[in-house]
């Protein structure tokens, strides 16, 4: 009981139970409120048949392994841009290419996309071109701010154990930040998902899920669309929670506190 009072205190500590207990009223009462919400939105039962018939009429594995695989190669490619692009920013010749690149998060796909088409060799390396325009600029200006925020004491305590700077560079930016630069690839990673409805409706040639959703869509199909969305959500969060893994394992440091 004490630890259920705690629950609706700031900051209050409270036991796995009482944790399982809130989730689990939470997830009830989003399903109650799922219930009275207006006619437009697919109800449960709307959704479990509309998923069927994705699944066995129209090869919704085949569509899903297609967007997972793009958004994993867009993942890939843009961690490999952004962590060169944040690691060069120690150099302070390099640090305003870094910044212009980091602005173009403010500027959006219009007028880029024409760009990418006409430099893509082919639909996918467009595709895969639009989602790591989504996502290098917000992970890069997270990055070079982790980066930035290092203290100037690690690398003075590098400096008097006789690293070389090149060693310096490795030991405190590189490794000293791997356990945020997971952390914050598990964060941006989300950007690719949240995309993918839009750039597979571009370039529909190779299906993918966003190309059923906006077949769905186009067609007013809604419980087909919802159970798409739900589809991604999913996708969503067991990536998530495997990044988190891989930071737990690779980085099992990063967590300790005093």
């Amino acid at each position: 009981m004490r630890s259920l009072v705690l629950g609706f205190h700031p900051n209050g500590c409270v036991s796995r139970a009482a944790r399982i207990g809130f989730g689990a009223a939470t997830l009830v009462l989003g399903l109650l409120l799922w219930q009275v919400a207006p006619p437009a939105l697919p109800r449960p039962l709307e959704l479990a048949h509309a998923l069927r018939v994705l699944w066995c009429e129209q090869h919704l594995f085949d569509h899903l392994v297609t967007s997972f695989t793009l958004n994993l190669e867009a993942i890939g490619w843009s961690t490999l841009i952004t962590l060169t692009l944040a690691y060069a920013s120690v150099l302070p010749a390099v640090r305003p290419l870094v910044g212009a690149f980091a602005k173009l998060r403010f500027t959006g796909l219009v007028g880029w996309a024409f760009v990418l088409t006409l430099l893509a060799r082919d639909g996918h390396q467009l595709k895969l071109w639009m989602l790591m325009f989504g996502m290098v600029p917000f992970f890069l200006t997270a990055m070079t701010a982790v980066v930035a925020a290092i203290p100037h004491e690690r690398f003075d305590h590098a400096r008097t154990l006789g690293l070389s700077e090149r060693r310096v560079v490795w030991e405190v930016v590189v490794r000293g930040t791997a356990g945020e630069a997971l952390e914050t690839l598990r964060q941006n990673a989300a950007m690719g998902w949240m995309m993918i409805a839009m750039v597979e409706g571009i370039v529909r040639s190779e299906g993918g899920l966003g190309a059923l959703m906006v077949d769905a869509n186009k067609h007013l199909q809604f419980g087909a669309l919802f159970a798409l969305v739900g589809v991604v959500l999913a996708i969503g969060i067991a990536q998530d929670l495997a990044l988190r893994w891989l930071r737990r394992v690779l980085c099992p440091a990063a967590d300790l506190r005093r």
